[in-house]
C-alpha cells in the first residue's frame, strides 16, 4: 500500500519562505510522477505543481510560477514544494499526489490523473 505523508506546514508571515515535504512509502518512488495541490477554505482543490518521475520536467500553475518550486529526491523518497514570498492567498491545505508513470518526462495537472494522495498539511499565511 502506498502512503504519502506531508509535513512542514505551519503559520508564516507574508513574504516568508516555507518548504513542505511529502514522504512516500510502499512503492518504488522513482516510478511515480508527483504533484502538489491545494485547497483553501470554501474553494475547490487546485493544481499547484507537478514533476515527472525522473525530475527532468516540472510544471506550475501560471499564477505561481516564479514563487514556487517543486523538486524531488529519489534517494529519500521525498518530493518538496518550496514556497517563496508567500501571500495570504496561499493559505490552504496542501496535498501531495502520486501516480505510476512510464514516461520520464510526463507531468500531470489533473486531480483525476493521480492514484495516491496524502492527508494534507496546513499552510497559513498571516498579513
Amino acid at each position: 500500500q502506498v502512503q504519502l505523508v506531508e509535513s512542514g506546514g505551519g503559520l508564516v508571515q507574508a513574504g516568508d519562505s516555507l518548504r513542505v515535504s511529502c514522504a512516500v512509502s510502499g512503492r518504488t518512488f522513482s516510478n511515480l510522477a508527483m504533484g502538489w495541490f491545494r485547497q483553501a477554505p470554501g474553494k475547490e482543490r487546485e493544481f499547484v505543481a507537478a514533476i515527472s518521475w525522473s525530475g527532468s520536467r516540472s510544471d506550475y500553475a501560471d499564477s505561481l510560477k516564479g514563487r514556487f518550486t517543486i523538486s524531488r529526491d529519489n534517494a529519500k523518497n521525498t518530493v518538496y514544494l518550496q514556497m517563496n514570498s508567500v501571500k495570504p492567498e496561499d493559505t490552504a491545505a496542501y496535498y501531495c499526489a502520486g501516480r505510476r508513470s512510464t514516461s520520464a518526462g510526463n507531468t500531470y495537472q489533473r486531480e483525476a490523473s493521480y492514484d495516491y494522495w496524502g492527508q494534507g498539511t496546513q499552510v497559513t499565511v498571516s498579513s
